[in-house]
């Protein structure tokens, strides 16, 4: 399959890689534009634990320190392997979304030894009210941002244009938003007809159901793994 893959330009990447792999045609479409942020005073006292939502997050923690030590929950299995590659010694997985971090968080930590770190950018999915009503102390830590993209890459561009494309992963509802207004304001909504969206979570796939798709499909759960099983073989 000729695949769009919407996530930002570093993770995208590797995405492509793995798709190559499996037989596919890959074309990265990024559509969250991630920049670090600097002057950003982190502050870690008392903190017990680091929450990662996304990888851009242990990046940018990492940029900004040289702390290693404290323990990391990470949102999924793909964040994990991103903050243990950054030499983060004490790392886990969530296996999921900001709900089953916060999950995590509730039955494998206890608010009496200390507050939760969450590193973000400014628009992120808003874990704090579960943990607040868990007891935990929720600090906040906004050391990147992740702007949305104001045009199509140019070889996503001219896929689209040409209906030379059969799919788009989409692995954000700010991903798949930013694609429905593009292709609207383009006035190429029409070029999904035959395309199918695969979709992360049922929040990605509500956003992008604004487009007419041949089908819209979503992952049983929210991680790579389950979103590329969707894919069928090349060939079939």
């Amino acid at each position: 399959m000729r695949l769009l893959v919407t996530r930002p330009a570093v993770e995208a990447e590797a995405t492509a890689e793995q798709l190559r792999a499996l037989g596919h045609a890959p074309i990265v479409c990024p559509l969250l534009i991630v920049r670090q942020l600097t002057g950003v005073t982190v502050e870690l006292d008392g903190v017990q634990a680091l929450l990662f939502t996304s990888a851009a997050g242990a990046r940018a923690f990492a940029a900004q320190r040289s702390e290693r030590s404290i323990p990391v929950i990470a949102v999924g299995d793909a964040t994990a392997d991103v903050a243990r590659a950054l030499r983060f010694m004490r790392v886990r997985s969530a296996q999921g979304d900001g709900s089953a971090l916060v999950q995590y968080v509730r039955e494998t930590l206890d608010p009496a030894r200390g507050a939760l770190l969450h590193v973000s950018a400014r628009d992120v999915t808003d874990v704090s009210a579960g943990l607040a009503a868990a007891g935990f102390e929720y600090r906040r830590a906004i050391l990147y941002e992740a702007a949305q993209a104001t045009a199509l890459p140019q070889q996503a561009a001219s896929a689209v244009r040409g209906g030379a494309f059969d799919g788009v992963l989409f692995f954000s509802p700010r991903s798949a938003n930013t694609f429905v207004r593009l292709l609207q304001g383009a006035g190429l909504a029409g070029r999904c007809r035959d395309a199918q969206a695969f979709c992360l979570s049922a929040a990605i796939a509500g956003e992008a159901a604004a487009l007419p798709w041949a089908t819209v499909r979503t992952a049983p759960s929210p991680n790579q793994a389950a979103l590329l099983a969707l894919l069928p073989a090349p060939g079939t």
